[in-house]
């Protein structure tokens, strides 16, 4: 079977899964690209900084990148992606199926409603969740468009829990939905994981954090989505002993972070750190954090990169990844979003048992092995069989 995958732009998480799909299954794939952030060396403005990952993003499998003709490329608005010969391009490659990762594009709109689906069924896989339940008349007509988008799809992969009850909210069947699950290159951190631990000691000197203090990890964009600044507050109001908080990363709130911190002595901050140096990053912690608000965390990659480095993970209710990958005592913790009372609370209780964390952090190890690209490949096969 020939598949066609069409995706923004080559993303770390998913290149890895492609190639794996293409060595482990008899699909015949090919990807098909409508920008090239990440290969290039390109302004990050939620970062604010210039990005060229430092792993490869096209190894393994069968691309193109489809001219994007946007005055403004990205993903941040509907016009960033405008592929005028998407259409023509896919129908070229002749496939007998067609994967769409995310719709919300001019591109990808046209695409949908061109395409011939008697000739090629459309797969959809995406990751949105309702864990902020939609209210008013735009809810209601955001609710019939996104209904209608998906009547054009023949089959789902949905991520989680929190994504399967977001497609069947939008008239999605049940016989449609598929699991396929988050998944990152787990190999990838399992294989660096004692090399980066013995790393993370020297790392810990070089940044001056005391080697028998614990540490609060968070890393990330520091702005409003993913709340850095819920997590300060929280931190000094726990005001625990010998645990330090760690800020990874960059972005719009850096510089009010570190003004609330600059009188804390034990709040330290490190520069983004690229693909190679995440396992090192993880290794770090004793204690992972994602406290967002709001629908943009819609998984939480963060979380299965950390759970890899065999980390606990406190995370809020917003976070879409928390029911499948968090079990509240046994690998971490699951907070009210915006409540930093009730963050503040967590944090004390998972370090008021050195012996308790310990355990969790087995725990995480154990769950993510259930999140790998096998699985996520498992169920793609499973929705092409009935497709």
């Amino acid at each position: 079977m020939k598949l066609a995958i069409i995706t923004s732009h080559p993303i770390q998480y998913y290149a890895p899964w492609f190639s794996y799909i293409n060595q482990n299954t008899n699909l015949e794939l090919k990807v098909f690209y409508l920008w090239n952030f990440g290969i290039t060396e390109t302004i990050d403005l939620e970062f604010k900084k210039s990005i060229k990952w430092d792993i490869p993003l096209l190894d393994g499998y069968n691309y193109e990148f489809v001219p994007n003709v946007s005055k403004n490329p990205g993903t941040k608005s509907i016009k960033g992606l405008q592929n005028p010969t998407l259409l023509s391009t896919v129908a070229k490659y002749n496939p007998d199926a067609v994967m769409l990762i995310g719709y919300n594009y001019a591109s990808l709109y046209r695409f949908i409603f061109q395409w011939n689906i008697n000739q090629a069924p459309l797969i959809f896989r995406g990751d949105s969740h309702l864990l902020q339940c939609p209210k008013g008349w735009k809810a209601s007509f955001r609710r019939k468009f996104i209904s209608l988008i998906y009547s054009r799809f023949a089959a789902f992969l949905y991520v989680g829990k929190a994504n399967y009850e977001y497609f069947t909210y939008h008239e999605v069947k049940s016989k449609q939905l598929f699991f396929a699950p988050h998944a990152i290159d787990n190999n990838r951190f399992l294989q660096a994981a004692e090399p980066a631990k013995k790393e993370a000691i020297k790392w810990k000197k070089e940044l001056g954090i005391p080697d028998h203090n614990k540490v609060i990890l968070f890393a990330g964009k520091f702005n409003s989505k993913k709340r850095p600044l819920d997590l300060l507050q929280a931190y000094k109001q726990a005001n625990l002993k010998d645990v330090v908080l760690l800020f990874v990363g960059g972005g719009e709130l850096e510089t009010e972070l570190k003004k609330q911190a600059a009188e804390h002595p034990n709040i330290f901050f490190a520069p983004f750190q690229n693909q190679q140096m995440m396992p090192r990053t993880y290794a770090i912690a004793d204690l992972f954090i994602l406290p967002s608000y709001g629908y943009g965390e819609t998984w939480g990659l963060a979380v299965n990169e950390a759970m890899c480095l065999s980390c606990p993970i406190i995370v809020s209710n917003h976070v879409g990844c928390g029911q499948d990958l968090v079990k509240p005592y046994h690998n971490g913790l699951i907070f009210e979003a915006g409540n930093i009372s009730d963050l503040t609370k967590l944090i004390k209780l998972a370090f008021s048992n050195s012996e308790r964390l310990k355990q969790w952090s087995f725990k995480s190890s154990e769950i993510i092995q259930q999140y790998s690209y096998q699985q996520t490949t498992e169920g793609l096969l499973k929705a092409l069989s009935h497709i």
